[in-house]
């Protein structure tokens, strides 16, 4: 530790720190625009020059290490004249637009020039001007004659977004920030830097002169998009939601959240939200009223009951849903005595039970520090953006990561072994692993793995997993979906066991862990998803889910529920799908008109309440589910608030339900001979309902990728194809013509055609195989569907 005292306050600090650093922890502000914690040292805006004892000069906060002794002084008449110069260079060029700039009220310049600027500038020179840039549908650039250089932007997407999509040209007066040539900024955490921008250069486009920042009401949220759940700052004005921000939580989200978090409330006021129950009668939609759409479900769940019996009624939730409504939907379900509930909507192997809630195997911040550590089956980019950042962060303390997985995305960080396999071979390199796990340790490999070799790329990867000291094995959301994915669990057990390394699950949603917390699964020998969907059910619940997205086989679903007698569809938005298969919906509120609780990977529980009021005449999920359990005479319904029923579910640890081991037994399938397998990731704006319908989302890079065909290079040749071109991808009995895209970095014999789009719904399974060829013959990029 370092003793140093600012202005004439002693604190200690470790050696090594910066004077900025010495100073925040005696509470002492010093002005500053380019620097952030989070951030490397730039040092190039001079704002926070100070006065150190027996330097010639004053010197920047930011940049001056702490020496034994020292003696700052950060508002002598030395500091404070040099903090008024750099302000009134800064000031030089800057616009005076503050009244219509949508930085206004939260912006640093503004705030420091009350300080530190002069009343007039003694300036007058002509002001420079720099022209806007287009970079996309979420960040706009229309005054870039407001940047100040800082230069956070540039250095956020190269040391924690892992992508340089910003970057500063010229010298002196004529630098401006920029994008390369004829790109846009398409990180799935650009959104960041709005909030790090100190002045109004970089502004949130689908916000943009909607709101100014004193007329907005803060409320504390959680996303519900992502297995992390990200602490929010949702801000409203009347009774609707305008804008969303990060809450700083250290052990979650840090200070940052990815744009699936921050843009996604467009969709929560799309044109597809509900607020009246709606009734089918003679093939025709009517608005009705809450008490009889809510006796016509009673009257008909009880009749089919009654005809039929409790096990043709089942249950489909999104594990989207709040602890709260997922804990509710299976006690209605058991009081109806049924236990076909399930929220593993694109689950496709449930051959083996997991002893517990599948969860991340530690704390959320111990990423960070990992050392060594074994990715499978996870498009972590999109699954997890700021858990792939973590990730990230700790490459550049020395960690090594290794991947196994179908290629095609790019982690931008450096990977100790990367194993790229069709589907049908991730069991069989798994093994490969596993043996060359056993021959580094000099142990007997696993029963069942005889015979898989993995070669120099699995030998690489032991000898990473086998190093270093803190070690973890995470299965992602595509081995979870994998049609064996107990031999992935099972093998990925063994290899972390082996391997001293923590085995760990990279969650799906937002309440992943939470419906097996809540029970929101078949228990006393229900059906699980697959099943219900397999053998059609007379009646059919669906909680905030659209099955046609979000069903491993969207085919099978819809024809299940096209069969049934009675679907009851509790969800905040109308489908087009919905609207065929359905006999009433229900209009539930999203999370942000809700109370309720999500429980994150590590398992823990976070609780929020509704930001502004129900939509019309929608009511929260909780509420409708109560008033059904009442209806339907099932016992233990007289809960009045959210609080009761989360009490009763959280009347257990969750700690102790938390176990991520199996007793699955290592069986390997041997790689597919011949065929064109589909490789079939959810895209990271198609994953959840509201996601779905945020405009801006839709309009980005990534959207548009999820409409696109992506080939390998192999099939690229042999199809004779160029990009753009449209292809058709057929899968049993459907078929779906887009646009292809070279993806050199698929395995052979492979196709990407994305999950849980509208092109994808006419296909199968989201594993399998498929043919492909030309379609020369339509235009491209239309995206057609053609079903037989």
């Amino acid at each position: 530790m370092v003793e140093l005292e600012i202005d004439g306050k002693k604190v200690e600090v470790a050696e090594g720190s910066l004077v900025m650093e010495a100073a925040r922890k005696l509470g002492t502000y010093i002005p500053h625009f380019c620097y952030h914690r989070k951030l490397s040292i730039a040092a190039n805006c001079r704002m926070c020059l100070v006065e150190v004892e027996k330097a010639p000069k004053a010197l920047p906060a930011c940049a001056t290490p702490v020496t034994p002794g020292m003696k700052v002084f950060t508002n002598s008449e030395k500091a404070v004249k040099a903090q008024k110069s750099v302000m009134e260079f800064l000031l030089i060029n800057h616009p005076l637009d503050c009244p219509i700039c949508d930085q206004g009220g939260e912006c640093q310049l503004q705030d420091l020039a009350v300080g530190y600027g002069a009343s007039e500038s003694r300036y007058k020179e002509e002001k420079r001007v720099v022209f806007h840039k287009n970079v996309g549908p979420l960040i706009s650039m229309e005054e870039m004659t407001r940047c100040i250089h800082c230069t956070r932007c540039v250095r956020f997407g190269q040391e924690v977004a892992g992508v340089m999509e910003l970057g500063m040209l010229g010298r002196g007066e004529h630098s401006e920030i920029t994008t390369f040539v004829g790109k846009t900024v398409d990180s799935e955490l650009s959104g960041n830097m709005i909030d790090l921008c100190p002045v109004g250069a970089l502004t949130s486009k689908p916000f943009r002169y909607s709101a100014r920042t004193w007329e907005l009401a803060r409320r504390k949220s959680v996303s519900p998009h992502d297995g992390l759940g990200a602490n929010l700052v949702v801000q409203t004005k009347n009774q609707r939601v305008m804008r969303v921000l990060p809450l700083e939580n250290e052990d979650i989200n840090e200070c940052w959240i990815s744009d699936k978090d921050r843009f996604s409330y467009e969709g929560l006021n799309s044109a597809d939200r509900l607020t009246r129950p709606l009734l089918k009668q003679g093939g025709e939609w009517m608005e009705t009223d809450w008490q009889t759409a809510l006796e016509y479900v009673a009257n008909g769940l009880t009749s089919i009951k009654r005809d039929h019996g409790a096990d043709q009624i089942a249950a489909l939730a999104s594990p989207h849903s709040t602890l709260e409504e997922l804990f509710l939907l299976g006690k209605l379900m058991r009081g109806l005595g049924s236990d076909n509930v399930d929220f593993r909507l694109r689950q496709t192997d449930f051959s083996a039970a997991l002893k517990g809630a599948p969860w991340l195997g530690m704390p959320v911040a111990d990423v960070t520090t990992l050392q060594r550590v074994l990715v499978v089956g996870s498009s972590l980019r999109k699954d997890h953006p700021l858990l792939a950042s973590r990730l990230r962060q700790a490459t550049k303390k020395g960690a090594r990561v290794a991947v196994l997985g179908a290629g095609g995305e790019d982690l931008l960080m450096p990977l100790a072994a990367r194993i790229d396999v069709a589907p049908s071979g991730w069991t069989a390199a798994l093994a490969g692993v596993a043996r060359a796990v056993a021959a580094a340790k000099g142990v007997a490999a696993p029963a069942g793995t005889e015979g898989f070799d993995g070669g120099d790329v699995a030998a690489k990867t032991a000898e990473a997993l086998l190093s270093g000291e803190r070690r973890a094995v995470f299965l992602g959301n595509e081995a979870v979906r994998h049609p064996q994915f107990s031999a992935l669990h099972a093998l990925a057990q063994w290899i972390a066991t082996e391997t001293g390394a923590t085995l760990g699950f990279l969650t799906e949603a937002a309440n992943t862990v939470g419906g097996y917390v809540a029970g929101a699964l078949p228990r006393q020998g229900g059906a699980n998803a697959q099943a219900m969907l397999d053998t059609p059910r007379k009646a059919y619940i669906l909680l905030n889910t659209e099955p046609e997205f979000d069903a491993a086989d969207p085919r099978k679903a819809l024809a299940a529920l096209a069969q049934a007698g009675t679907v009851v569809v509790l969800s905040p938005f109308r489908s087009e799908a919905a609207m065929q298969y359905a006999d009433v919906i229900l209009p539930v509120t999203p999370f942000t008109e809700t109370a309720g609780t999500f429980v994150n990977c590590e398992g823990k529980p976070q609780s929020f309440n509704g930001v502004v009021r129900a939509l019309g005449e929608s009511r929260p999920g909780w509420k409708v589910l109560r008033v059904l359990g009442n209806l339907l005479d099932v016992a233990g319904f007289d809960y009045e608030t959210a609080e009761s029923v989360r009490a009763e579910v959280l009347s257990a640890p969750v700690d102790a339900q938390l176990d991520n081991a199996t007793d699955a037994p290592i069986r390997v399938a041997a790689a597919a001979a011949n065929g064109i397998e589909r490789i079939a990731d959810v895209p990271i704006y198609h994953a959840d309902p509201i996601v779905r319908r945020a405009e801006s989302l839709q309009l980005s890079a990534a959207a548009r990728r999820a409409m696109q065909i992506a080939l390998p290079a192999d099939l690229f040749a042999s199809l004779g194809i160029q990009s753009g071109d449209p292809v058709r991808v057929t899968q049993g009995q459907g078929s779906v013509v887009l646009p292809a895209v070279l993806e050199a970095t698929l395995p052979a014999n492979t196709v990407r055609v994305p999950a849980a789009t509208p092109a994808a719904m006419s296909l199968g399974a989201m594993y399998g195989t498929v043919t492909v060829e030309k379609a020369i013959d339509l235009a491209p990029a239309t995206g057609t569907v053609a079903t037989a």
